[in-house]
Order: C-alpha cells, then structure tokens, then sequence
C-alpha cells in the first residue's frame, strides 16, 4: 500500500488526531504524572542521543568524502565531486514521520523504520562522476551498503533523478560501537537544481501544482537530462578515458559509462 503523501490535507489531519489521542492517554486524569514526566524524560534523553549517534555518522561519511575529495583536488588533475552538503533531519520532523509510518512510537522502534535520519549529499559535474564517486566509497571496507536506488537509470514519475544508496557505518564510543544508516544521495549539478526547484514549489503550492508549472516542471527534467548528455561528452575532452589496456597511474580511473559502473 503507498504512503499517504504528508502534505494532503485529510493525512495532515489523521497525523495530528493520532498525536492528540496519544496526547490524552498520556495526560488522562487517573495518569501517574510521576510516571508521564519520567517518560517524557526518556524519550527525549533518546532522542537527542539518537540524533547525536547519526551526527557522528555523518561526521565518518564527511571525512570519507572530504578525504577524497582533498585527494583529488591536491594530487590529481580532476576533482569530480564539486559539493557536499549534509542534513539531520530534526526531532519535529523525526516525530512526525515516525507517526506517519506507523508502529511503536519508541525510540528502537522509529530507529528500525525510519532510514533518512542522516543525509549527505554528494554533486558532481558529469553522471560518469556520480557513479565512480559511489564505487569508490563502496569498495571501502567499513561502508555497509544496505540500498541502492537508481534514480538516474530510472527517474521518478515526476522526473527527478539522482542516486541513491543508505550505507552503514561505524561510530565508535566510549563504550561501544553504533552502526549508523546514512543515506547518500549523489547527483549532476543539473538535477541539483532541478530537485532544489521543484522541492520549493511543491513546499510552496503543498504538492498542488498548478498544471502550466508542473508542465514547465516536465520540460525542464527534459532539458536537465539533455544538458547532462552534452556535458558527458565534453567530460570526455576535459579527462579522455584512457584506451583498453592502458594502465593509468597518475589516479584513478572514472567507470567508462554509468551502465558499466550503476550499482
């Protein structure tokens, strides 16, 4: 069964009636307030540990990323990662999914279920780029890839396109190690603003668009997609893929295409 979309109207009131009753079994007149204030407590002291664990796996992703990147820029001749940005996703909007989705309202229980509590996202010039940039991180030993989504080989209905993989890492404590999902979501400067755009004005109109923007919205998948092509083929004058069975030392070597190398 699909999702409720969490900007519909009716779902956004089904949300806030699930909280209220919630809300009243909590606070109900034969309640131990004792016992409330204590778990309130409780989940909130998981909560901020929670978010704090997935900061830190955020942190070990960065430096991955941040290394490879400082590799290429200071080495190499060509860097293919031109930004990096990263996202913890708040407790407001934590709470609010983990009601949306259903299930125990405890902390391993929103843990087990929601997976885009951490984000990094990677944007690169060329889609050759966004491909070996993922090969490269999932040859690394420590990186547990859990998903793969290929956007790009398949856009969405809507055309968004981009890739994305949730990997596992280590957060090593004091006392012990938390393995961390992080999604990782890399893409074309082109779909990056492709994404940023269509993100505001569906925030803006609710995911309501009215039809001349959603067609504009259409046509300009279309264009970003085509840009990405061309660009792909300039890459190729800016850093030309070395013949069949040359060996190139000075660095690594990009996938000859995104189908040769798509996860």
């Amino acid at each position: 069964m699909a999702t409720p979309d969490p900007q519909d109207d009716q779902w956004q009131d089904r949300v806030r009636e699930m909280v209220a009753t919630r809300q009243d079994e909590l606070t109900r007149p034969d309640a131990d307030q004792g016992l409330f204030a204590a778990q309130i407590k409780q989940v909130h002291d998981e909560l901020i540990q929670l978010r704090m664990h997935y900061q830190f796996g955020i942190d070990e992703v960065q430096t991955k990323v941040n290394i490879l990147r400082q590799e290429f820029e200071q080495i190499h001749d060509y860097s293919p990662i031109e930004h990096v940005r990263s996202r913890l996703k708040s407790t407001e909007s934590l709470i609010e999914k983990a009601v949306r989705t259903g299930g125990e309202m405890t902390v391993p229980a929103i843990r087990a279920r929601v997976h885009d509590i951490a984000g990094v996202r990677i944007t690169c010039s060329f889609v050759s780029d966004v491909y070996w940039i993922a090969d490269m991180l999932r040859r690394q030993p420590d990186l547990e890839t859990l998903t793969v989504k290929d956007y790009i080989a398949e856009p969405k209905p809507n055309g968004y396109r981009s890739l994305h993989l949730i990997v596992r890492v280590p957060v090593f404590l004091s006392e012990h190690t938390e393995y961390v999902p992080v999604e990782l979501q890399l893409r074309t400067i082109a779909m990056d603003f492709w994404a940023s755009t269509e993100h505001k004005l569906s925030y803006k109109y609710r995911k309501n668009l009215p039809g001349r923007l959603r067609a504009e919205l259409d046509d300009a998948a279309r264009v970003a997609a085509d840009l990405d092509e061309r660009m792909e083929r300039m890459r190729d004058e800016i850093r030309p893929m070395p013949d069949r069975g040359e060996t190139v030392s000075a660095s690594p070597s990009p996938p000859a295409s995104p189908s040769h190398s798509s996860p």
